[in-house]
């Protein structure tokens, strides 16, 4: 107050104090931070995933730091432990939104976590780009999805299950919370739409990990394949290591798992099928420029990119041209753009413009002895379908 009193006590007009303060702030402003919220499975279900996605999120921003930031401004990390369910995502939520005030939230969580993070990313207006794959049709206008949906992902395994398997009965297992229900829902009925039969199906708590019972009912039920859909993480290495155990060897198709968790898994997972939009097998040079990146950042420490920290890297690109598109970080306007913009990355092109969820090339794969995934088909750019018709 002293100084301004001086400079008009000088002679300098209150007017010409104003117009070089509104050439000042501009400049100010353009130096602050973006602070993109990540919140994160780093307890419970997730535990096992969340140091890869965690990592690809810091490469990411590397990255882009390094070009020069978004809008010539510097991008920061606020990364909170959504303790993989509902009750913790809505205090990372709260904090993130809140407190920290985050221009945007970039997330692979579990559908629990994600449908209770959903009314405070209303109430805060932040735009969320949710990189999990998911049971589908979750829709809300401040959310865009870059992970695949039943629509993309359950063909691939059933199809081939039937063709060259010759299976016509499939015993169906998962975690009984939102993701483990919708997806089996739409496999049990894809299944019957292509004439075959389900003749068993099961649910453990979201967290339960003793599949005795279940694995019971299988023997009983001798199907001709078994299919899961499990959290991710824990209960996925529960059940592989517990079906091995017990000696059933009709072919599995895991509809959860990812490829980092595969390769913990040891032999295991030998022999099982997966359905993925990325596998680290994909040889394009945005994909080696990804695993190259991974290695040089994090060495010996870094962990198996997979399907669940691979859209994470790839959303924090997506927003970073949909900021661009929008010439800001305004909510409303980013949101807009969102649908608009595209990144060609590991996965190859990936645009959110099917209803706010993204036509994704898929790919059949079987997890190997050594732990790496062979690539047995693609299929490229499979449309989502409707997810989210009325929404606007």
């Amino acid at each position: 107050m002293k100084s301004v009193s001086r400079l008009l006590r000088a002679g300098v007009t209150a007017a010409a104090l104003a117009a070089a303060y509104a050439a000042i702030m501009p400049a100010a402003q353009a130096a602050d931070p973006i602070r993109i919220g990540v919140p994160v499975g780093l307890s419970g279900a997730n535990s096992v995933v969340a140091p890869a996605v965690v990592q690809s999120s810091q490469l990411a921003v590397d990255e882009i730091n390094a070009a020069g930031g978004i809008l010539g401004r510097k991008v920061e990390l606020e990364i909170a432990d959504d303790g993989s369910g509902a009750v913790g995502a809505q205090k990372a939520y709260d904090t993130l939104v809140f407190q920290k005030k985050v221009d945007a939230i970039i997330a692979m969580e579990t559908s629990a976590a994600r449908n209770a993070a959903l009314p405070i990313v209303n109430r805060g207006k932040v735009p969320y780009i949710y990189t999990s794959f998911y049971e589908g049709r979750s829709c809300n206008r401040w959310m865009h999805v870059n992970g695949w949906v039943p629509e993309q992902q359950v063909a691939p395994i059933v199809d081939h299950f039937m063709k060259e398997q010759k299976a016509k009965t499939f015993f169906l297992v998962g975690s009984d919370y939102a993701f483990g229900r919708g997806m089996l829902d739409f496999t049990r009925k894809y299944i019957e739409k292509q004439g075959g039969k389900v003749v068993g199906e099961e649910y453990l708590p979201m967290d339960g990990n003793d599949w005795t019972t279940v694995i019971s009912k299988i023997r009983s039920a001798q199907p001709d394949a078994l299919i899961s859909s499990t959290a991710g993480g824990g209960p996925n290495v529960s059940l592989a290591k517990q079906i091995k155990a017990a000696g059933l060897t009709m072919p599995y198709g895991n509809l959860a798992i990812d490829e980092g968790t595969a390769k913990t898994m040891g032999d295991t997972a030998t022999g099982m099928y997966m359905s993925a939009s990325y596998l680290t097998g994909i040889d394009n040079a945005a994909n080696k420029k990804y695993l190259d990146g991974l290695k040089a950042k994090f060495g010996n420490d870094a962990k198996t990119a997979n399907e669940l920290s691979e859209p994470q890297y790839e959303g924090f690109f997506l927003y970073k041209a949909a900021v661009e598109k929008a010439g800001g970080v305004d909510g409303q306007k980013v949101v807009d753009a969102l649908s608009q913009v595209s990144f060609d990355g590991p996965r190859g092109p990936v645009q959110m413009n099917r209803q706010r969820h993204a036509a994704l090339s898929m790919r059949l794969g079987q997890v190997q002895a050594d732990g790496s995934i062979k690539i047995l088909q693609t299929f490229d750019k499979v449309d989502p379908g409707a997810q989210c018709p009325n929404l606007k």
